[in-house]
């Protein structure tokens, strides 16, 4: 799954948050579309309006369980996927969490930061979402 920085940039001018971006483009992807699951996850915007967990990890998270969560009783839950989503979460602390990763400690009020902040941690996202996606490894 590739993503691309101009459909990114595209879909963030329309006033889609971090999550909903990587939906959307996780969606395009698979050739497919879904506007009640792309309103749903506008929930987790702006740290969930509160300025709480960054809307790009938790759309990440989102993303991996798009590909290994269950949605039906007869479906089974891919073994990787709390693996996945904890290395995803790891990670972001590891690259981004020095002061927290919460939207607030990331961006705050700021709206020029958001403006140079939020973009690189979708695209980043977007890069070790797909790396996860990749990997055999849990």
């Amino acid at each position: 799954m590739t993503f691309d920085a101009m459909r990114m940039a595209e879909l963030s001018l329309q006033g889609y948050g971090c999550s909903q971006i990587l939906l959307i483009l996780s969606l395009e992807a698979q050739g497919k579309t879904n506007p009640d699951l792309v309103r749903a996850i506008s929930g987790l915007h702006s740290g969930l309006f509160s300025g709480k967990l960054c809307g790009a990890l938790a759309g990440g998270a989102c993303i991996l369980a798009l590909h290994g969560g269950r949605a039906e009783p007869k479906e089974v839950e891919d073994p990787r996927l709390p693996f996945r989503v904890q290395q995803l979460v790891e990670w972001f602390e590891h690259e981004f969490g020095e002061h927290g990763i919460d939207c607030d400690d990331l961006v705050g009020d700021d709206p020029r930061k958001r403006l140079s902040v939020c973009p690189k941690l979708v695209l980043a996202v977007a890069e070790k979402v797909s790396a996860l996606l990749e990997s055999e490894d849990p």
